[in-house]
């Protein structure tokens, strides 16, 4: 199980280097934000102002751990911004390992990588 997560997580970052060219090290909040811009729809060559970027870190966050039943999503608003309900708490002490597991069911789930 560990090993597949590893080698899950390494598919995730090699996606991110090769598709958006980054050098150097891949972080967490990085791969969040472009989740976020992805399930907003409109981030093609669009500058986000400072609380826009949050917002999209917290769109990521929810959609991501939805199927682990912490948030549900409870529709759009006139502009497009999806707008979910939180449901419980992520467990502290676990949140980056559950955010990763989140981000390898997500990837696998839009088909970005093979699971």
């Amino acid at each position: 199980m560990k090993k597949e997560f590893h080698i899950n997580w390494n598919k995730v970052v090699l996606y991110i280097r090769n598709h958006f060219y980054i050098e150097g090290k891949i972080d967490l909040i990085g791969i969040i934000y472009l989740i976020g811009i992805q399930e907003l729809g409109k981030g093609k060559n669009r500058f986000f102002k400072r609380e826009e970027k949050m917002n999209l870190l917290h769109i990521a966050i929810c959609r991501i751990l939805e199927p682990f039943g912490y948030y549900v999503f409870i529709g759009k608003d006139k502009e497009g911004w999806p707008h979910y309900l939180s449901k419980k708490k992520i467990p502290k002490g676990e949140q980056s390992f559950l955010i990763k597991k989140a981000i390898i069911r997500y990837m696998i789930e839009e088909n970005i990588i093979d699971g």
